[in-house]
């Protein structure tokens, strides 16, 4: 069974999807650790209502390489095959995407290569777009940038809000973030340059 680790920094609404998904059996996976840089998500407490191993290694006032160490060490311990990126609101290092080549994904609220970094749904509203979405992509140094896996559409309706909006795409993001960890721990695709193609 490939084994995961999470990262979350805040409620964990994606670990928590990926996690029923696990438990339905619609995905053959185990998650072996959910670790968040804030002690008080409560993600953490989530994880441990479910019996998942859930650490807290806070981030403040640690450098970003000394920090990334501290993760690898925690995920090596717990022979993590796939590293999940659930709301983890930290850029991490060089040395922590190379120690896992291929092997961090990520799950972004907006259409990319639209829209990277924070507040992607306010600035697809600010922008005028009739269609928004989530993008899960393979982490590689530059931000929000890697080999896209799976994306997903969502309408924007004329009266939403960041909010309604976040909302609707936050679904979207809990049916295929798990899809798209299945069809990597599969390993029934290649990667060229920037595309991930189905073998």
């Amino acid at each position: 069974m490939k084994r995961l680790g999470i990262l979350i920094s805040g409620r964990g609404s994606n670990f928590e999807a990926i996690a029923d998904h696990v438990a339905a059996g619609d995905l053959a996976a185990e998650i072996a650790v959910v670790i968040s840089n804030r002690p008080q998500a409560p993600g953490l407490e989530a994880a441990r209502r479910r019996g998942i191993h859930a650490v807290s290694i806070p981030s403040k006032g640690y450098d970003r390489e000394v920090y990334d160490r501290m993760l690898i060490e925690e995920l090596d311990k717990h022979q993590v095959d796939l590293v999940c990126l659930a709301g983890f609101m930290r850029l991490l290092s060089a040395p922590f995407i190379r120690h896992f080549p291929n092997r961090i994904l990520n799950i972004h609220p907006s259409l990319l290569p639209a829209f990277p970094g924070l507040d992607a749904q306010h600035q697809a509203l600010e922008h005028g777009v009739k269609i928004a979405g989530c993008t899960v992509h393979f982490v590689d140094e530059q931000l929000d940038a890697g080999p896209i896996v799976l994306q997903a559409a969502v309408e924007v309706r004329d009266d939403d809000t960041a909010d309604s909006l976040s909302a609707r795409i936050l679904r979207e993001e809990h049916r295929i973030y798990s899809e798209a960890i299945a069809i990597v721990l599969g390993g029934a695709y290649t990667i060229e340059g920037r595309r991930v193609l189905r073998i």
